[in-house]
Order: structure tokens, then sequence, then C-alpha cells
């Protein structure tokens, strides 16, 4: 067993894609959890449209998430500093992954409940911001040769 966790600490320690990709899936995990949170009481409590409501979530949920990956996914690549500059590249990158998320969310409320339409644009915004986020806001001039 010792060897396994002597692996995963090294591919941890080295932040491989892979490394990376799970530690953006945990983070985006609480981000799920905010932005459902902030969409149901935006959409049921407030009253607002759908449309507003997930923005105003995804608002909320990307600030958070600029932090976490900044901090422990990209850290490396940071210096785990938070940095406005980075923060509003992190969030216009996210725009391609919210413009996905509120389409995939509105197209599938027209066939099935909501809380279903919203579960299945998280899903496809994580393909989007992960990659965005790995290629261009965090990308780093180290070639990744060999990493998986």
């Amino acid at each position: 067993m010792e060897p396994i966790l002597l692996k995963i600490a090294d591919t941890w320690h080295r932040r491989t894609v892979l490394a990376k990709l799970f530690s953006f899936a945990s983070i985006g995990v609480v981000n799920v959890a905010v932005d459902v949170g902030a969409f149901t009481a935006a959409f049921h409590v407030l009253h607002l449209p759908l449309i507003l409501s997930n923005i105003v979530a995804w608002l909320i949920a990307v600030t958070g998430s600029y932090a976490m990956n900044s901090k422990i996914t990209f850290g490396r690549e940071t210096g785990g500093v938070l940095n406005l500059g980075k923060y509003l590249r992190f969030a216009a990158s996210g725009i391609l992954g919210v413009t996905v998320a509120t389409t995939v969310l509105v197209v599938l409320s027209q066939y099935s409940n909501v809380p279903s339409a919203k579960l299945a644009s998280i899903i496809a915004a994580f393909g989007v911001n992960f990659c965005m986020s790995h290629f261009l806001v965090f990308r780093t001039s180290e070639p990744e040769i060999g990493r998986v």
C-alpha cells in the first residue's frame, strides 16, 4: 500500500494533468454546492428569472473557484498568490463555461425538470472550465511531455 501512497504523493507534487483534474473536480464539488445554493435562493426565494438566477449563482461560485484553484490546483503556477488580473482572466474565461451552462440549462429545462437541467449544465460547464483553466488561464511555460 505504501508504494501507491508514494505514487499519489509524487503525482500530486508534480501536479500532473490527472492530479490537476482531480483537484479541479474536487473544488468543483464544493462549487456545485455554492452554485446550487445561490441558484436556489435566487430562483426560488428571490424569484429572479431563470437566466439571471444562473448568472448570479455563477458569479458567486466563480469567485470561490478562482480562490481555491489558485491556492490548490494551480498553486504551483500561481505561487498560491491571488491576483486581480488573473481573477479577471479566470472570470472572463469562465464566460464560455457559463454560456455553455446557461444554454444547456435553458434547452434541457424545456424537456425535463429544472434541477435535472441544472445538473446537466454543471457537468457540461466543468469540461469547458477545466480546459480553459489548464490550457489558458494557469498555463505554464514548462512542457508537460510524458505527464498524464
